[in-house]
């Protein structure tokens, strides 16, 4: 088998149903194979992410909201208005630079539950993520926003607090930054916090700056 390829299996009730995936393009029509997301692509909705080849920086969030998957555009809305002020970047630089992935724990809107939205789906993350990944070898820094990103990449235990990583961030540098979600229902959590802003939010800025500078 040439170097560079890996061998993705598409439907694990089947052993023979193998494929080599050398390509983005190819990643994105297994993801779209699979029986686990059959429902979405009858329905003709795509995955939603974005992983230009030349990306610096990823940002791993939880899962589209239907407005997201809706419309195609993710972070478009006052919780995406406040993570691009947290990382001193404009819509721009944001959506057009190609040096910005996002790529979430759930690339589909998981439904609705009894307190908002579903989590995303398990194993989705662990399947996908690193065939992502292997195609974005420019990636400096890995946002986590939020505790199911964190507690993945990070390897955590649930019980973990998404306010004790975020304080701690200095920890996971220079490959990880844990944020709360950008949502403004939590500006509480902020005034309660208020060193994220004072000392955070001042680093964050200065890091991303420095990664699409170079």
């Amino acid at each position: 088998m040439p170097k560079g390829r890996i061998l993705l299996r598409l439907q694990p009730d089947f052993e023979k149903e193998m494929f080599p995936m050398s390509s983005m393009q190819e990643i994105i029509e297994a993801i779209k194979a699979d029986p686990q997301n059959e429902e979405f692509t009858k329905a003709g909705i795509e995955p939603l992410f974005t992983a230009p080849k030349t990306s610096r920086i990823n940002i791993v969030g939880q899962a589209p909201g239907i407005r997201a998957q809706e419309s195609r555009l993710y972070w478009n809305d006052p919780s995406g208005d406040n993570l691009r002020d947290w990382l001193g970047i404009d819509r721009d630089t944001f959506y057009n630079s190609d040096k910005i992935a996002v790529i979430p724990m759930d690339f589909y809107y998981p439904g609705k539950g009894k307190s908002g939205d579903l989590p995303p789906r398990k194993g989705f993350a662990e399947k996908w993520h690193p065939l992502i990944l292997q195609e974005l070898p420019d990636i400096s820094l890995t946002l986590l926003i939020g505790n199911y990103a964190q507690h993945y990449y990070l390897q955590q235990k649930s019980s973990v607090k998404l306010t004790d990583n975020v304080k701690a961030y200095k920890d996971f540098l220079p490959d990880f930054f844990p944020l709360v979600h950008p949502s403004p229902r939590n500006n509480i959590w902020q005034k309660k916090n208020p060193w994220f802003k004072e000392e955070v939010l001042p680093d964050l800025k200065k890091l991303v700056k420095e990664i699409l500078e170079k």
